[in-house]
């Protein structure tokens, strides 16, 4: 991840160690660092483990490199309620978070290589995007329609795609010079109609 206009400001899970780790694919007891951090804003976001940015400055972005591994996906859930937890309308957390680590778990389990994947979060007064961007630039399938098929009542996985078409306000994918970005969408959600 040399050379991008990334800034380390620190980690997402608690600690003054330093950077948070996750462990990296097959490796045994090696741990990779989750790089670097940093809003569109152009403020600090990390603070004591917590991703942070000026309010008064919408929307707000981030943006962080994940490792290629599972591992991802708890810290891409946590990033994405630190974000949504700055808006006093926020979209639904619960479901940002759930369609957030569908999008990074695809890009784990149906990409190759061990190039990292990245997660953007853009917040904004009317509600929130959420893009994951991975090497591949084959398509996810299709997010704008329904499939055909339903898809088999014993198969553990295969769901994502629906759970994000059916959830969101709108979803899709675009191709990026170094693969696909995959997003959704989410409206606000007033703070009396919020679970407590």
């Amino acid at each position: 991840m040399q050379g991008q206009p990334f800034t380390r400001v620190g980690h997402l899970s608690g600690g003054a160690e330093g950077p948070a780790r996750c462990p990296s694919k097959g490796s045994a007891g090696r741990r990779r660092t989750i790089h670097k951090v940093e809003s569109r804003t152009g403020q600090p976001c990390s603070t004591n483990g917590q991703a942070v940015h000026d309010r008064s400055q919408a929307p707000a972005s981030w943006r962080i490199a994940l490792p290629h591994t599972a591992a991802a996906v708890p810290v891409a859930r946590a990033l994405v309620r630190t974000a949504l937890a700055e808006l006093e309308h926020a979209a639904d957390c619960d479901t940002a978070e759930l369609l957030t680590a569908e999008l990074v778990a695809n890009a784990v389990e149906h990409t190759s290589g061990d190039a990292p994947i990245e997660l953007v979060v853009e917040v904004r007064p009317t509600g929130c995007q959420v893009e994951v961007h991975d090497p591949d630039p084959a398509p996810p399938g299709d997010l704008t329609r329904p499939t055909r098929t339903e898809p088999d009542l014993w198969q553990e996985g295969g769901r994502g795609l629906l759970l994000i078409r059916a959830l969101s306000s709108s979803c899709g994918h675009r191709p990026t010079g170094s693969g696909k970005a995959v997003w959704f969408r989410l409206p606000a959600v007033p703070a009396q109609r919020r679970p407590a």
